[in-house]
C-alpha cells in the first residue's frame, strides 16, 4: 500500500510539474489571452443591444441576443463557479478581462495607496450583494440592454479602481470585485494550491512589496482565497517562489483553523446562500406577490403615488415594447424580498453553527467558541456553492432543456447536485470536528446541527428543485 501511495504521489507531482512548466514557458502569451477575452466580452455584452429583439419562435442559434445570453448566464457563470473546485481561481488570473483591464490601468494610473475602507472585509461582501440585487432589478438575465449596463458599469468600476489605486496590482480583484470573494472562498475547496518552497510562519499577510498582483506576501502564503493563479510567482528551476501542488478537494477547509479562516468569510457564505435564494424565489413564490400587494396598498393609503411610476432604466427594467416595466414598487419589493432572505439565511445558519460550536466546547474540543464557530461555519461551503449554481446559474438548466433533455432529468440533476453538496458539507463538518479533537459519538450533535442547516436550505430550495 505504501508503494502504491508513493507511485500515486509521484504521478501527482509529475502532473503538477508539467502544469508549472507549461505556464511558466507560456506566461508571456497570457496578455494575448486577456486581449482575446476582452474582445469576446465586448462582443457578447455590447453588440446584442444594437440587434433586433428575438421573435417568439427564435432559438438560441437563430438569434445572437439569445446566444450571448445563453453563454453568459447558462454557461459562463455556472461553469466559473464549478471550476473553482477543480482549478481554484484560475479564471481570474488566466482569462478574466476585467481583472486584466484593472491591472493594465494600475500600471498607468495614479498609484495611490489602497484606503482602509476598500481593504475592509465588508467591501467585497457589499459589492457582491449590491451587484446581485441590481442584476435582478435590471432584468440583466433577460434583456441585452440591461446586461450591457450591468457588465459595462462593473468593467468601468474595475478600470477606475486600477487607475486610482495601486501600482501594477489588482486591487479590484482582491478588494472590490463582486465575484472575487465568492470565487476566493470556494477556491479553498479547490484541488490546486500554490505553496511557498521556503515557507515562513506567521500567517497570511497583505503587502504591496511583492510580485503578486493581489498583494500576497508570497513566503507566508497559507491560504488560497486571494491567489488568482497567474503563475508569476512560479519558476520551476528557482529555489524560491511558489510551486503548484495538487490536493484533495476540500483539504484546506478541513484544517481551516490553520489557514486564516475568518468570520467575514463565514458570514459571506451565509449571505450568499440568502442572495441566491432571494434571487430565485421572488420569481416563483406567491409570498413575493403578497409582499408587493401589501407594500403597494400601504403606499397608496399614505399618498405615495410615486411608487407606481416607472423608475430609471439604469436601475430597473423598463421595456415597454416587451411589456416588462418595473415600477418603484417592484424595485422596493425585489430589493426588500432579497434582503429578507439574506437575513433569514444568515440568522438560521448562524444559529445552527453557533449551537454546533457550543456543543464542541461542551464535548471538550480545543479552541475558543469563536474559533469553533468560524471553522464550523465553513462546512456550509459546498451546499452554498450548489445553491448559487441552482439560483444565480439557473440559465444552465434552461440550456439543458433547449438541448432536448426532459424536465424529469433536469430535476434529477438539480437534486443530485444539492444532495452531493449537502453530503460533502456533512463530510467536511466531520473532518473539521476531528481537527478540534472531538471524538466518536460526541460529533453527532454538532453534525446534526450542520445537517439542520442543509435541511433548511433544501426546504427553501424546494420550488427550484421540483417547481
Amino acid at each position: 500500500m505504501n508503494a502504491l501511495n508513493f507511485v500515486k504521489i509521484s504521478r501527482t507531482q509529475r502532473f503538477a510539474g508539467a502544469i508549472e512548466n507549461f505556464f511558466s514557458k507560456n506566461r508571456r502569451h497570457l496578455g494575448l489571452v486577456h486581449l482575446g477575452m476582452f474582445g469576446v466580452f465586448i462582443v457578447l455584452i455590447f453588440v446584442p443591444p444594437f440587434l433586433p429583439a428575438p421573435l417568439e419562435h427564435s432559438r438560441v442559434f437563430d438569434n445572437f441576443q439569445l446566444f450571448a445570453n445563453s453563454l453568459l448566464w447558462g454557461a459562463w457563470f455556472p461553469l466559473v463557479l464549478l471550476s473553482v473546485v477543480v482549478t481554484g481561481r484560475s479564471w481570474c488570473g488566466l482569462f478574466c478581462p476585467m481583472g486584466a483591464a484593472s491591472e493594465w490601468a494600475s500600471g498607468r494610473g495614479l498609484g495611490r495607496r489602497v484606503p482602509g475602507w476598500l481593504k475592509s472585509p465588508a467591501a467585497p461582501i457589499v459589492s457582491f450583494v449590491f451587484v446581485t440585487i441590481w442584476a435582478q432589478t435590471l432584468g440583466a438575465r433577460d434583456h441585452a440592454q440591461s446586461a450591457a449596463i450591468l457588465f459595462g458599469c462593473v468593467m468601468l468600476a474595475a478600470f477606475v479602481c486600477g487607475l486610482v489605486f495601486g501600482r501594477k496590482k489588482r486591487v479590484w480583484c482582491r478588494h472590490a470585485c463582486p465575484i472575487g470573494l465568492l470565487l476566493g472562498v470556494y477556491a479553498r475547496l479547490g484541488a490546486v494550491d500554490f505553496k511557498p518552497k521556503r515557507f515562513v510562519a506567521g500567517g497570511d499577510r497583505w503587502t504591496e512589496a511583492t510580485a503578486c498582483p493581489t498583494m500576497i506576501d508570497l513566503k507566508r502564503k497559507s491560504e488560497s482565497r486571494h491567489c488568482i493563479e497567474c503563475f508569476r510567482c512560479v519558476s520551476p528551476n528557482a529555489k524560491g517562489g511558489l510551486e503548484v501542488q495538487l490536493r484533495r478537494p476540500g483539504a484546506e477547509l478541513e484544517t481551516i483553523r490553520h489557514h486564516n479562516g475568518n468570520l467575514a468569510e463565514v458570514l459571506f457564505l451565509f449571505i450568499s446562500a440568502g442572495v441566491a435564494l432571494g434571487g430565485f424565489l421572488w420569481l416563483v413564490l406567491g409570498s413575493y406577490q403578497d409582499f408587493r400587494l401589501w407594500l403597494a396598498t400601504e403606499a397608496i393609503k399614505r399618498g405615495w403615488l410615486w411608487v407606481g411610476s416607472p423608475g430609471p432604466s439604469w436601475l430597473m427594467a423598463v421595456f415597454s415594447e416587451e411589456r416588462e416595466v418595473f415600477r418603484w414598487v417592484d424595485f422596493l419589493t425585489i430589493t426588500g424580498y432579497m434582503a429578507g432572505w439574506i437575513m433569514i439565511c444568515t440568522l438560521v445558519l448562524s444559529f445552527t453553527t453557533g449551537v454546533a460550536a457550543w456543543l464542541v466546547r461542551r464535548a471538550g474540543g480545543t479552541g475558543t467558541f469563536h474559533q469553533c464557530f468560524v471553522a464550523l461555519g465553513y462546512q456550509v461551503a459546498p451546499v452554498s456553492l450548489v445553491s448559487l449554481v441552482l439560483g444565480l446559474g439557473n440559465g444552465a438548466f434552461i440550456n439543458l432543456a433547449l438541448l432536448g433533455l426532459s424536465p424529469a432529468f433536469i430535476t434529477t440533476v438539480k437534486l443530485l447536485l444539492f444532495v452531493s453538496g449537502a453530503g460533502w458539507s456533512l463530510h467536511l463538518g466531520n473532518r473539521i470536528l476531528a481537527s478540534f479533537g472531538v471524538r466518536g459519538s460526541s460529533r453527532v450533535g454538532p453534525l446534526l446541527c450542520g445537517a439542520a442547516g442543509s435541511v433548511f436550505l433544501a426546504s427553501a430550495w424546494y420550488p427550484a428543485l421540483f417547481g
